[in-house]
């Protein structure tokens, strides 16, 4: 039975504020991702760690005790150490990394392990990427490596970020990028220890987007992204819309939505091919 270790970046006090506009919490997200990608009857275990609250490892628990590690996203800057439990996060991530767990980044999850192992990352200066990343297009090295299986090229994935990667540390690869960031995508891998980062939310559904946007409508005004509120709250709606119905053709067309955004199975496919080819061997063993 693989167990997983879920690295909740992001304060609990944010969690609930988006809770209350429609979004589930990041774990339950993750977790519901990657049970679409186990084999049939096979049970997963978890266990989530509030790091984003100085949380840390019950008594008697090691970091190796789990087959696997997942980094979450988080509105913290990794640039930033003076703002709270950014040291202890990239002290965690560089932990995780020395432990051999495989570990997977999301967003955030991706920047915190960059820095952790000597890479840096930067305020966007092509400005923040929400709701929809347009033609990730993976790179020669990542039309070769598994995360992509499955999944053809260039695809959309749902987002929320200002920051992105600006150099990779030693030995990374980069994977893919848009017009927005040139590391969409990255992975590492050092004797038995690896990563593999995305700087998109493959756990995301359209949800968590709709309450991040509803969260900061004043920013998605002032970024140009809408024209009144009234536009904001239609955005809002229409993607809460979605996450009740993926089908609904209308809403596709008004965003240009296609299988790989919109597919449950699909857009999570990074979490099952990390499944296949970093965790469930270990889990084996």
């Amino acid at each position: 039975m693989p167990r997983l270790l879920i690295v909740n970046c992001t304060r609990d006090s944010l969690l609930q504020s988006l809770g209350a506009l429609g979004s589930r919490s990041y774990d339950a997200q993750f977790i519901d991702s990657v049970r679409r990608h186990l084999p049939d009857r096979v049970p997963l275990e978890t266990f989530t760690l509030n790091i984003g609250d100085s949380e840390g490892l019950p008594q008697g628990a090691q970091l190796g005790d789990f087959d696997g590690a997942w980094l979450s996203g988080s509105p913290l800057n990794v640039y930033r150490l003076d703002q709270p439990t950014v040291r202890a996060q990239l002290d965690l991530a560089r932990a995780v990394w020395q432990a051999g767990v495989p570990a997977f980044g999301s967003c955030w999850g991706l920047q915190l392990m960059t820095a952790a192992l000597g890479g840096t990352v930067h305020l966007n200066p092509n400005g923040r990427e929400i709701g929809v990343a347009r033609r990730i297009a993976p790179t020669e090295a990542g039309r070769r490596h598994a995360l992509f299986d499955g999944k053809s090229g260039p695809f959309d994935a749902l987002c929320s970020h200002e920051d992105e990667v600006e150099t990779l540390p030693a030995g990374a690869e980069l994977l893919a990028s848009n017009a927005v960031s040139r590391v969409q995508a990255m992975a590492i891998r050092e004797g038995g220890r690896s990563f593999w980062g995305v700087q998109y939310h493959p756990e995301f559904d359209f949800g968590a987007v709709a309450a991040i946007i509803a969260l900061r409508v004043q920013r998605h005004l002032d970024e140009g992204l809408a024209r009144s509120e009234g536009e904001v709250d239609t955005i809002v709606s229409d993607f809460r819309s979605l996450t009740q119905e993926e089908a609904r053709k209308d809403l596709a067309w008004k965003y240009g939505l296609h299988a790989d955004v919109l597919d449950p199975k699909v857009r999570t496919a990074e979490f099952g091919n990390w499944l296949k080819t970093e965790v469930l061997p270990r889990a084996g063993r």
